[in-house]
């Protein structure tokens, strides 16, 4: 984590922006995190650190994360953005249209399935994201 907040520090130096206490906060939340916050979230967990930070801020210094490389920005069909670290390892997504639950996973086959395709098709892949939406487990047995 310290590494990561390192690069940020580095990053906002070389746009002339200073590393001030509530992108601290903010920062220190969302590395903290485990979860795929939107800003509502983030912006809750930061406001237990410190009241005076606006919603605003928590926005930008998203958008500032995610321009530093730290964040990625994930739509998840629900209307709202939702950040994750970039520093994980690869995977994809089931996500519940019930609950709105993420439910993280990697499959090597999978993943060695869609190497195939792309040499099959000398397609040069850069990057790539499965999300696969449904009902999770949970709320399948609640029957709601």
């Amino acid at each position: 984590m310290k590494k990561d907040r390192e690069k940020f520090v580095r990053y906002l130096e070389s746009q002339e922006l200073k590393y001030t206490r509530p992108r601290e906060v903010i920062v220190e939340a969302f590395l903290k995190s485990c979860k795929h916050l939107g800003v509502d979230e983030l912006f809750v967990l930061a406001k237990k650190v410190d009241r005076s930070i606006g919603y605003a801020t928590v926005h930008r210094t998203m958008r500032l994360l995610k321009e530093a490389g730290l964040a990625r920005e994930l739509d998840f069909g629900e209307g709202k953005k939702r950040y994750e670290h970039l520093v994980a390892d690869h995977h994809d997504h089931f996500i519940c249209l019930k609950c709105n639950r993420v439910i993280e996973f990697f499959d090597p086959v999978i993943e060695k399935r869609q190497e195939a395709l792309c040499r099959q098709r000398k397609f040069k892949n850069q990057s790539h994201r499965l999300q696969i939406f449904g009902v999770c487990k949970d709320c399948n047995e609640k029957g709601s």
